[in-house]
């Protein structure tokens, strides 16, 4: 066995409280180097009368590793540990203290979990596990209201820029609360929607008002209790990371320099506050000049801004936030939005917007999810270019890993969104590959994400072109796209195992770019069939049972000889379920 390649700490990701009851371990090793992995375990003071030792399951791998899992119910809450892994003839055990071909002798050198403190436990809001959410930019759903719009406004669906204006608001959102249910939406992030003088409104001017081209605060607290009434829950868009150029305390610092009582609030570098060869004075988000980065470790600007985020919370019962560049703010500071955002409800959901490796957020004492651009990313270059399904297998697997399990049931994933071109662009205009990344997202693991109009056929190229007027006029829309959203939107609230089930691929090969995949939990069983090639092909798989159905139709559906056969059109899919035998 390669002995650099095993890996444990006793913390984060690799060891962890599930619940109040349940420690989950992780042990890492190299790819196809070990055969068995068992977890010996027990408490420290009866290590005699409450040991045992646990195999652990290869729950992924990626391209260099495999990974272990184990889930341990410790009698006491307390949990020392070592690992015994094998392979051949050859033994060795994984310590605290490293690395040993002798059994130990426990307790001693053994790694602790010293107790399951329920504070202490990653706490996940449960409503998100069974949520679908629908991404909306108010400026471009629907204009309800002309008498608020812009000057100058545009005819509604012209071609987008970064400056124009088509009137959408909220009163349009409100007029289309029916469409939003009858898709099956349960969920909506809305971009901001605060005072800011852009069309996009992340260069925020007020943050306690709703834009006045969207309408007023009063209009936005009956959005949410309609919403709340047919059982969607909101969240909005913090742009807690920088302001608008014309936020007044900026405007403030710009006028009086040092002297301000607001200078601190921001990342200054020179005075005056000025532009010199392209370049602010002061820190910006990027290189925009408009956009002014906060110090969010100014005592009296942090106050404000978790001031903004309770307020919200309270005065709309909003049931979360999306955090804006939020790897961009300090960990201090997130820590304090969500003690703030919890007390004032407990279940509200925290979303940062984190394009890479999130963990270090992810620990419980700061976001409940993050935007997860690296599963769309991978999704959409496996379903696009039809590489071989192993890499897909490890690519995924290596994403599962990077997380405990219940951030995983509520990681926030999306196909597309505001800041990347559309989904049917992004396949090349192939409805036969957007199906099968939608199926994906609606029977992967987290929550799934639909961005306004990807159901009816929107395309658009990168900002601005995404961010596209919704098309309203039904025989512009595509009604089979829609229906079939709504009908993989159906399938996956209907079912657990399809939002919170054990996750794993049954076939995914070197050379071959179709694959089968499992989700399953203690009452229902599904397994599904991608065709990811240009050719019709029939994918077979070990089944012993022939009590399996299609998803979709009910339709019965047999193996041969302990072997379903299933044969795909190019680019099809197919997906079957059976009950579990509950006992």
């Amino acid at each position: 066995m390669l002995l650099e390649a095993v890996y444990h700490v006793p913390r984060d990701k690799w060891a962890y409280a599930y619940d109040s009851s349940t420690i989950h371990l992780r042990v890492r090793t190299k790819r196809d180097d070990v055969e068995h992995v068992f977890a010996m375990t027990g408490d420290k003071y009866d290590w005699k009368g409450t040991y045992l030792e646990l195999p652990m399951e290869k729950a992924a791998r990626d391209r260099m590793f495999d990974y272990w899992e184990v889930s341990v119910r410790p009698k006491f809450k307390r949990l020392s540990y070592a690992f015994k892994l094998t392979s051949g003839t050859e033994t060795i055990y994984l310590l605290d203290t490293g690395i040993q071909s002798e059994e130990p002798s426990p307790p001693g050198e053994l790694f602790e979990f010293s107790y399951i403190h329920e504070i202490d436990v990653i706490k996940v809001p449960e409503w998100a596990k069974q949520a679908v959410f629908y991404q909306i930019m108010p400026e471009r759903f629907a204009n309800g209201d002309p008498s608020n719009d812009p000057k100058p406004t545009e005819n509604w669906g012209g071609k987008p820029t970064r400056q124009n204006f088509f009137g959408g608001d909220l009163k349009g959102v409100l007029d289309h609360l029916d469409d939003l249910s009858d898709l099956g939406i349960t969920a909506i992030y809305f971009t901001p929607i605060f005072t800011a003088p852009s069309n996009h409104k992340y260069d925020t001017l007020d943050y306690k008002n709703v834009d006045p081209h969207f309408g007023d605060n009063e209009l936005l607290k009956q959005v949410v209790e309609k919403c709340h009434e047919r059982g969607i829950r909101v969240i909005l868009d913090a742009v807690f990371n920088h302001c608008g150029e014309a936020f007044p305390p900026f405007q403030d610092v710009v006028k009086n320099g040092a002297a301000s009582p607001y200078a601190d609030w921001f990342h200054i570098n020179e005075y005056p506050v000025s532009v010199k060869n392209g370049i602010p004075t002061y820190d910006t988000f990027g290189f925009f000049s408009n956009m002014p980065k906060f110090n969010t470790a100014n005592p009296e600007l942090k106050k404000y801004l978790l001031g903004v985020a309770e307020y919200w919370i309270k005065e709309i019962k909003l049931d979360g936030w999306r955090l804006d560049v939020a790897n961009e703010i300090d960990h201090h500071f997130w820590r304090e939005f969500r003690q703030i955002v919890k007390s004032a409800n407990p279940e509200a959901y925290i979303i940062g917007e984190v394009w890479s490796d999130s963990l270090s957020w992810l620990l419980g004492d700061q976001f409940d999810s993050v935007m997860n651009y690296p599963f769309a990313d991978k999704v959409l270059k496996f379903f696009n270019e039809g590489y071989e399904g192993s890499i897909f297998a490890d690519e995924m697997g290596a994403l599962i890993m990077r997380y405990p399990q219940q951030i995983n049931e509520v990681i926030f994933n999306m196909l597309c969104s505001h800041d990347t071109p559309r989904l049917l662009t992004r396949v090349g205009n192939d409805k036969r590959k957007l199906k099968l990344c939608v199926v994906f997202l609606f029977t992967y693991i987290g929550t799934p994400c639909v961005f306004y109009g990807d159901e009816i056929g929107l395309v658009g190229d990168g900002d601005p072109d995404c961010r596209k007027c919704m098309e309203w006029d039904k025989q512009k829309q595509d009604h089979e796209l829609y229906d079939f959203y709504k009908l993989m939107i159906g399938l996956r609230k209907k079912h657990d195992a399809l939002k919170q089930g054990h996750f794993r691929f049954l076939h995914a090969e070197p050379g071959d770019p179709c694959i089968i995949y499992e989700r399953m939990d203690g009452r229902m069983h599904f397994t599904v069939w991608m065709n990811n090639t240009l050719k019709p092909q029939t994918l077979s798989h070990p089944m012993q049972t022939n009590d399996w159905r299609d998803a979709l139709t009910d339709e019965r559906v047999m193996p041969s000889n302990g072997v379903m056969n299933i044969s795909l059109d190019a680019y099809g899919f197919r997906i079957l379920y059976r009950l579990m035998e509950v006992k």
